[in-house]
């Protein structure tokens, strides 16, 4: 099921892969240089909806509008703030997420949207190779629970870089920042993404 909501930042849209008895929404976006058919996102849609769990894949307006480059944060935050109402419209608690980009937004508007807690798929600590530009303090301030799912060797902050908080961390071996892992792997790529949705099932599982 498709749906499309009118935001301050253009019409967004959402792709509903529902459970039968849901007991949780989990809304996630995709990153800055993709769309929602990234393979975790994929993954996840394909799994969480048989164990209670709804995965709303949301698309930003930028993407809707077939635009190549993703805005400004602030313009992200108001597409996501202005689709949270169809989010929330089944009447469960939302767990907010997003890969890359789009966990940076689920931390930042995680407390103030009431999100149940905040899933961040390759969260982009900082720029590659640029460590001195650390985006910490979006990740610390989520004030929710909170899953970091991160690849090994993902440019974009391995998980070793990451600092002390309150939240979780789920690693995959050798993945990058799209949790693909190179052929030499002593894993594939399908057991990588099952570290990915048995780590984000395990945890969905845990939250009161």
């Amino acid at each position: 099921m498709i749906e499309t909501i009118d935001t301050d930042a253009g019409a967004a849209r959402v792709t509903w892969h529902r459970a039968r008895k849901a007991r949780l929404v989990l809304a996630v976006s995709h990153g800055a240089g993709g769309g929602i058919e990234a393979r975790d996102l994929r993954a996840l849609a394909a799994e969480l909806p048989a164990h209670g769990v709804s995965v709303a894949l949301v698309e930003q307006p930028w993407r809707v509008a077939g635009k190549k480059l993703a805005p400004a944060p602030k313009t992200l935050d108001a597409g996501w703030r202005g689709l949270w109402p169809l989010l929330v419209k089944p009447g469960l608690p939302v767990i907010a997420g997003g890969r890359s980009a789009g966990a940076r937004v689920a931390c930042r508007t995680a407390t103030e949207l009431g999100a149940h807690a905040v899933l961040a798929l390759s969260f982009p600590l900082h720029p590659p190779g640029r460590p001195e530009k650390s985006r910490a303090d979006e990740l610390l301030g989520a004030g929710v629970p909170t899953l970091v799912v991160q690849g090994g060797n993902d440019p974009f902050g391995r998980p070793e870089e990451f600092p002390e908080g309150a939240y979780e961390m789920v690693e995959v071996p050798y993945g990058d920042h799209g949790f693909a892992v190179p052929k030499r792997a002593p894993l594939d790529q399908d057991q990588a993404l099952k570290i990915v949705t048995d780590g984000v099932l395990k945890w969905t599982s845990s939250l009161g």
